[in-house]
């Protein structure tokens, strides 16, 4: 892994969706350009969108070339655009090594949800998670990252709506194992004048890095955090998520009521239910007492389909059952519907794939 990461990152120039925008003004005055040329590549890359230094025509044509040499405008592109009967859209986008990643727009209200991925494949493992199946390929740029709501902010536009109006960072992959790039593409797409999408609708999932954890609450940033939590012991989350043997519960939930009292932000904790598994009410009951106290909500997720796990969704009727023992238990909890199933979309189901260019 390592050296692919090293040939990746040396064999190319950086993508110019990956810049903030005190990084570009630094990169025009290098290039003895203007300062006010700084904003109107950021504007063109960032509000109209641009995957090519040709589409900022206002930028003049000698500068063009010089950007052009140094950063990547086109550092991905759409391979495949999939949408489910249900009006989620999954993208499966290019990278320049080959690399394919995957992301997911989701319709509800009026409203869209992105959810992005950090990672090409994934180390953790987690056995309903059809992402690590393949292990881990390498991290995402920031630019890489962030391209990906560029491309379905085009998407939008051309039915309608300006952007998305959410991110998640849900995708392929473990964003706290990919920090820097993560927090800075989740910086560029915060940013004003660009997506400017808002910090309290932007949410980072990690499935218990606990160090990541602990980075995060003293970033100042207003970002949502998702801990993905699916059992209520450590003998069956060690099962479930290999991740739980590094960083067990006792660890987990520590970090995130530090988390909570540093920030002010609540946690919320994933739950995918699996029949047989962890759905039963011992396991709601132990999940109570898990959280008493904490400032958190809980998403139970019905179990996607995947080819490398046996499991399955339980029966609504236990599904419910379950939701009713945390609400009895005074826990904040929400039963989601699973999304984007006819596309492979749905939580778990985002793969790797590597293809040629």
């Amino acid at each position: 892994m390592t050296r692919r990461l090293q040939a990746h990152a040396g064999a190319s120039r950086p993508a110019a969706w990956g810049l903030l925008p005190d990084e570009w003004r630094r990169a025009c005055a290098e290039l003895g350009a203007p300062a006010y040329r700084a904003a109107q590549v950021w504007h063109g890359l960032q509000e109209r969108l641009a995957g090519a230094w040709e589409e900022i025509p206002v930028l003049p044509a000698p500068l063009r070339r010089e950007l052009a040499a140094r950063y990547d405008a086109a550092a991905l592109a759409v391979s495949e655009a999939r949408e489910a009967p249900d009006g989620v859209c999954k993208f499966l986008s290019l990278c320049r090594d080959g690399e394919a990643v995957e992301s997911v727009l989701i319709p509800a209200d009026g409203r869209w949800t992105l959810c992005v991925s950090s990672q090409a494949g994934c180390a953790f493992g987690c056995v309903f998670c059809a992402s690590g199946a393949a292990g881990l390929s390498r991290n995402l740029e920031a630019g890489e990252i962030a391209g990906q709501a560029v491309l379905a902010a085009r998407w939008l536009r051309e039915r309608g709506v300006e952007r998305p109006h959410n991110v998640v960072v849900m995708g392929m992959g473990e964003p706290l194992a990919n920090y820097d790039s993560v927090l800075k593409a989740l910086r560029i797409l915060n940013a004003p004048g660009g997506l400017t999408i808002g910090a309290r609708h932007i949410t980072i999932s990690t499935c218990g890095v606990v160090p990541g954890i602990r980075r995060l609450a003293e970033e100042g940033v207003q970002f949502e955090l998702s801990v993905s939590l699916h059992a209520p012991d450590d003998a069956l989350r060690d099962r479930l998520m290999p991740v739980n043997k590094r960083w067990p519960l006792a660890e987990l939930l520590a970090a995130c009521r530090d988390y909570t009292a540093r920030t002010g932000r609540i946690v919320t904790f994933e739950y995918t239910l699996v029949a047989g598994v962890n759905d039963r009410p011992e396991h709601a009951a132990e999940l109570v007492e898990r959280l008493a106290g904490a400032k958190c909500r809980v998403n139970l997720i019905p179990l996607s389909p995947v080819a490398e796990y046996e499991g399955r969704a339980p029966e609504p009727a236990a599904c419910e059952a379950f939701q009713r023992a945390l609400e009895k238990g005074r826990i904040h909890v929400t039963l989601r519907r699973s999304r984007g199933g006819g596309v492979d979309a749905a939580c778990g189901q985002l793969r790797l794939r590597r293809m040629e260019k």
